[in-house]
């Protein structure tokens, strides 16, 4: 997959935030975007799934242009920074709704055997961080877009989750600020 985000430009009422900007993501790579608080990487990402109106943009599958949001597609899966898994729902339930394996998961990260029967808030935040990154990184979407999905995260999970991140990669065109 060829995936392109081209002539983007949004304004808020405080100014212009976003101006020709240009995207590219392929399946088998991992495309990063950097820059300081405040300069629209966020934004970007929503616009891309589909949540945030600009005033103009293009995307692009494979030269093929995609009119409605992506989300409206199936092809996409966004990690925002917020959490966005209810607390009050157990853990198997969420990875069941994901269609996402749990032993999968547990070979993984060993140390969340336990919590299977567990609710969301029973979690740290990091660890609920990491459940979230995992369900959308295993998800079956093409396009994964990740919001500062490191956030919280020990530098033992990081390193862990690198690693799954790299192996989907391999079939997934990933986003990632």
């Amino acid at each position: 997959m060829l995936l392109e985000l081209d002539n983007v430009e949004l304004s808020f009422s405080d100014g212009l935030l976003l101006n020709g900007i240009y995207l590219k993501a392929e399946t088998g790579k991992i495309t990063g975007i950097l820059g300081p608080n405040g300069c629209g990487k966020s934004s970007l990402l929503q616009i891309l799934f589909g949540s945030l109106n600009p005033e103009h943009r293009l995307v692009r599958i494979d030269g093929k242009p995609f009119l409605k949001p992506l989300y409206t597609y199936g092809v996409v899966k966004y990690l925002p920074q917020n959490n966005f898994i209810p607390t009050h729902l157990k853990i198997s339930r969420v990875f069941k709704f994901y269609e996402v394996s749990w032993e999968d998961f547990i070979n993984d990260f060993e140390n969340f055997a336990d919590f299977k029967n567990a609710t969301v808030k029973e979690v740290s935040g990091g660890e609920r961080r990491l459940m979230e990154a995992y369900l959308i990184m295993k998800s079956k979407a093409q396009l994964i877009l990740l919001d500062e999905p490191f956030t919280h995260l020990s530098p033992v999970y990081i390193e862990k989750f690198t690693k799954i991140l790299r192996k989907e990669a391999k079939s997934k065109a990933i986003i990632m600020t």
